[in-house]
């Protein structure tokens, strides 16, 4: 019976000797992988009223080469440290369950939208196309703008404590547009950074 809970055919398990057990190799996979995401989400462009920084690459980066379920387990763990009050996010201060509630809210559950369709499109060896692989880093970013902008307009609890979002048109010009671009960028990364280390990886283990 199998125990791994990624795909297998992703490229961060592959790399991993067989004499590893697969539940060791995922846990430091996931402690590794929530590094990651902590240390991008310490890297801000823009502060207000949602930061940019460097998580979405790294999100459909770990997702692409995770595969579905461990990079999903992985952005739980990265959730729940934020959750248990470690500073993990992009806020220098500790998070706490408050922070959820904030403007943030709606994009940190959408990691896992993320996460989910970035690593789905892996296991299918889409991580081997920039151009399959791309397009599900584009639907997991659409999925995570609408959860989103949908929090942020109506229910999130800004800074000042007044609840029930930016509304409308001021979340799309402070929560959604300035995104735009700077996530193309980052998508364009990492769909290409992805197949670009497995031909490197089929290239180091050709006999």
């Amino acid at each position: 019976m199998r125990t791994d809970i990624s795909s297998g055919s992703a490229l961060a398990p592959a790399l991993w000797p067989t004499s590893v057990h697969p539940w060791v190799r995922n846990l430091v996979l996931v402690l590794i992988g929530t590094g990651i995401l902590t240390l991008s989400a310490k890297i801000n462009v823009l502060t207000q009223p949602v930061p940019i920084t460097l998580q979405t690459f790294a999100i459909m980066a770990i997702a692409a080469a995770y595969g579905r379920w461990l990079a999903v387990a992985t952005v739980f763990a990265y959730l729940a440290e934020g959750f248990a009050g470690l500073p993990v996010f992009a806020s220098p201060v500790a998070a706490g369950p408050a922070y959820f509630i904030g403007t943030t809210g709606g994009f940190l559950i959408g990691f896992i939208a993320i996460a989910f369709v970035v690593g789905w499109a892996a296991d299918r060896g889409w991580d081997r196309s920039p151009l399959k692989l791309g397009a599900a880093m584009v639907v997991g970013d659409a999925i995570a703008f609408a959860l989103g902008f949908i929090w942020l307009a109506w229910f999130a609890t800004l800074s000042s404590g007044a609840t029930g979002g930016l509304g409308i048109e001021n979340t799309w010009k402070f929560g959604i547009e300035p995104f735009i671009v700077p996530d193309g960028i980052k998508i364009a990364l990492a769909a290409l950074s992805i197949p670009a280390a497995w031909a490197l990886f089929d290239r180091i283990r050709q006999p």
